[in-house]
């Protein structure tokens, strides 16, 4: 066994198929502001800090238009400071409806600690937020061993402190003997940084987008179609390889340790 540590995601990777929380927080968010976000506008820079992400949607030229509109001037840091403290109470409440565990995500996890790996979790919700989001997740049965978000490091995602710092408590003996798991290319980045093996996941994911029922009803071609173009951004990203959801990661790493065992590095 070459692996010590699985690092994973939280929306769209282990909760919340399709990662539908924080879209509908921010595009709730922007509307309330006057402003309406596409779908695409709100997730293009998911897995960010929360904060972090409101600002890169403000920032972008059509988002900044629309605001000088409104309010006749440039958006600025007290702005974005407003809209995340009325973001706050908005994904707090979509948590809560969308904090179910993504089919097949406890059992991958019991038999990766059957192997001997440790489990941990990194996010870019804020510590209050994964505090609810960890009670939910509890009560499924599903405890990584530690979980940190921005709020608790030097910074959120892309940077790989908190990748580090659950590598230290952890006890990771090397970098390349953990693998960071997640739906978005911030997620990627987060693990390449950190010097780890990266997954990418496609189906229950931001870039896929959509619930499991609405992804359920498409036909097999249309699945693929999706998937393959969310693959594509993800290995643009970094990623080493991809797989649909965490159910098929098992496979997924055992493919790592292969390379691994034939002297590979990430």
């Amino acid at each position: 066994m070459n692996l010590e540590l699985v690092i994973f995601d939280w929306a769209g990777t282990t909760v919340d198929h399709g990662s539908m929380a924080p879209v509908a927080a921010v595009t709730g968010l922007f509307a309330a502001n006057g402003i309406e976000l596409s779908p695409e506008q709100a997730r293009r820079d998911m897995g960010l800090y929360k904060r972090d992400h409101i600002q890169k949607i403000l920032a972008t030229e059509v988002v900044t238009q629309k605001w000088v509109k409104l309010r006749g001037c440039d958006p600025a840091d007290s702005d974005v400071d407003q809209l995340f403290a009325q973001f706050k109470d908005l994904q707090t409440e979509w948590l809560t409806r969308r904090a179910r565990l993504i089919a097949g995500v406890l059992p991958v996890v019991e038999r990766l600690r059957g192997r001997g790996l440790k489990i941990g979790s990194t996010t870019g919700y804020t510590r209050p937020m994964l505090d609810l989001l960890l009670g939910h997740a509890l009560q499924q049965g599903y405890v990584p061993d530690y979980s940190l978000c921005p709020d608790d490091t030097a910074g959120g995602r892309p940077l790989p402190w908190m990748c580090y710092s659950i590598a230290l408590r952890l006890q990771l003996t090397r970098s390349s003997a953990a693998v960071k798991i997640g739906d978005t290319p911030s997620d990627i980045e987060e693990g390449r940084r950190a010097g780890m093996w990266t997954i990418g996941i496609t189906a229950t994911g931001n870039e896929v987008g959509l619930t499991e029922e609405d992804f359920t009803i498409l036909s097999e071609a249309e699945k693929k179609r999706l998937t393959d173009a969310a693959a594509l951004r993800l290995r643009e990203a970094g990623a080493h390889e991809v797989a649909n959801s965490v159910s098929e990661c098992e496979s997924v790493l055992d493919l790592i340790e292969a390379r691994i065992s034939r002297g590979e590095r990430p």
